[in-house]
C-alpha cells in the first residue's frame, strides 16, 4: 500500500487532539488547525483509523468517511475457502457472487411455506443456479422479526435432506443458514460446505469448534440479540462504525474457536437490530466494513426497508434488492443473498462494468446457457 495524505474537515477539537496522540504512536504525521487534520502516513498506517475494533477513543465518527477514502488502496480478499462438500474449495470473489435463498420455513418473511417439499425446495435450488448463484443456502428457521425458534430435531429435519439432495445433484456449494452447533454439523454431514450464522456465532458457542473441525467456510452476521427482541436493540452511537467494531468480535470468535481467516465472511446484516434509516446509513457507508479485511457479504433481499423507501409490499422488492445490490458492490461487497438471482445478476453486471468493463465480442446469449458461474467467464 502506497503512502497517502488525508485530508479531514469538520473535525472537533476532541477529534484533532485523538489524532495528533494517535499520530505519535502509529509514526504517522499529523498537521492540525481549527476544525481540520491533515495525516500523511502509508496506507497501512492509516487503515487502523477505518477499523472500528482497533479505533483510538474519540474518532469514531471518522471511520465511514476514512473507510470510504481506503477502501480504493486496499487490497481486498480475492479467494473465499470453503470446506470440501458439495463442491465447495473456494470461490474466485474478483467478480461478485450470488448467493442463492433456499428457504425450507413455513413461516419466513418473505417465501414462508412455498418451498417447504423437497420437491419444491430443489427445484428452487435448480432455479438459482441457473440463475448464475455460486451458491446456494438452505435454511430452516426463520429469523424474520418476532420469530419463535425451533427445536434443534426439526431444524435438521427439514435442512439436512434437502442439502443432501442438491450435492447429489452437483448444484454447486451449499451453506446451511442456522444459528445452531447441532444442526451445522449435521448438515456438514449431508455435504454442506459453508455455514451461515445470523448470530455472528453468538447464539451458540460450540459453532465455531463445528465450523473449524468441518473445514468449512462460515458467514458470520451482524445482530443484536435474537429475532424476538433486535427491534428493540437498535440503538448506535455511529452505525457502521459500531457494525464494524462488533463484527470485528464476531470473527474473534470465529478465530478463537479455531477457524481460519480465509474461512471467514462477514455480513452487516441488513435488516436485523437495525431501522430503515441506519439500513441505508449502513450502506452508504458499507467501506467501514469493508475496512476489516474480510469478504463482505451483504444480504438486502425484499427486506422492510427497502419497502420503507419504495412503498413495495415484500414479495414486489426484487427490483429494489438488485439496485441495493450494486450500491452494496461499488462499496465493496463481493457476495450477495438474493431470492431473485436473475435482476440481482444484471443490476451487478452494470455495477461490475464501471470497473471492469465487459470485453467487447463477447457473445452473450451463449453466456446465459452457461449452466453455472458468472455468465460462465470471468468479468474481466
Amino acid at each position: 500500500m502506497q503512502a497517502l495524505v488525508v485530508l479531514l474537515e469538520e473535525i472537533t477539537e476532541t477529534e484533532r487532539e485523538a489524532l495528533v496522540r494517535w499520530g505519535a504512536k502509529a509514526g504517522a504525521d499529523v498537521l492540525t488547525g481549527e476544525g481540520w487534520a491533515l495525516v500523511g502516513a502509508p496506507a497501512s498506517r492509516l487503515a487502523p483509523l477505518a477499523r472500528p475494533d482497533r479505533l483510538p477513543p474519540g474518532l469514531e465518527r471518522l471511520a465511514p468517511e476514512l473507510g470510504r477514502f481506503l477502501a480504493g488502496y486496499a487490497d481486498p480478499p480475492r479467494r473465499w475457502t470453503l470446506g470440501g462438500g458439495g463442491g465447495g474449495g473456494a470461490l474466485s470473489l474478483d467478480h461478485p457472487v450470488l448467493i442463492g435463498i433456499v428457504n425450507v420455513t413455513p413461516d419466513s418473511f418473505s417465501d414462508g411455506g412455498r418451498f417447504a417439499r423437497l420437491d419444491r425446495a430443489v427445484a428452487q435450488a435448480e432455479r438459482l443456479a441457473a440463475d448464475g448463484c455460486e451458491l446456494l443456502d438452505v435454511g430452516g428457521e426463520s429469523t424474520r422479526p418476532g420469530a419463535v425458534p425451533l427445536p434443534v430435531e426439526d431444524e435438521i429435519g427439514r435442512v439436512a435432506p434437502v442439502i443432501e439432495q442438491l450435492v447429489r445433484r452437483g448444484l454447486g456449494p451449499v451453506s446451511v443458514d442456522t444459528r445452531k452447533a447441532a444442526v451445522a454439523r449435521a448438515a456438514l454431514a449431508a455435504g454442506a460446505a459453508v455455514v451461515n450464522d445470523v448470530s455472528g456465532l453468538a447464539f451458540d458457542p460450540a459453532l465455531a469448534r463445528v465450523v473449524a473441525e468441518g473445514g468449512a467456510g462460515v458467514i458470520v452476521m451482524h445482530m443484536r440479540g435474537t429475532p424476538d427482541t433486535m427491534d428493540s436493540l437498535a440503538v448506535y452511537r455511529h452505525v457502521a462504525a459500531d457494525v464494524a467494531a462488533e463484527l470485528g468480535a464476531a470473527v474473534a470468535r470465529a478465530e478463537a474457536g479455531g477457524v481460519a481467516r480465509e474461512r471467514i465472511v462477514v455480513d452487516p446484516g441488513f435488516g436485523f437490530a437495525k431501522t430503515p434509516e441506519q439500513n441505508f446509513r449502513l450502506l452508504d457507508e458499507l467501506a467501514t466494513v469493508v475496512a476489516l479485511g474480510y469478504p463482505v457479504a451483504v444480504g438486502p433481499s425484499r427486506k422492510r426497508f427497502l419497502g420503507a423507501a419504495t412503498g413495495r409490499p415484500v414479495e414486489d422488492r426484487d427490483r429494489a434488492t438488485a439496485v441495493a445490490c450494486a450500491l452494496a458492490w461499488e462499496r465493496g461487497a463481493r457476495l450477495f443473498r438474493v431470492h431473485d438471482a436473475a435482476l440481482a445478476r444484471e443490476a451487478l453486471q452494470v455495477a461490475g462494468a464501471t470497473t471492469s468493463p465487459v470485453p467487447t465480442g463477447v457473445d452473450r446469449d451463449r453466456e446465459r446457457e452457461a449452466p453455472s458461474g458468472w455468465n460462465g467467464t470471468s468479468p474481466n
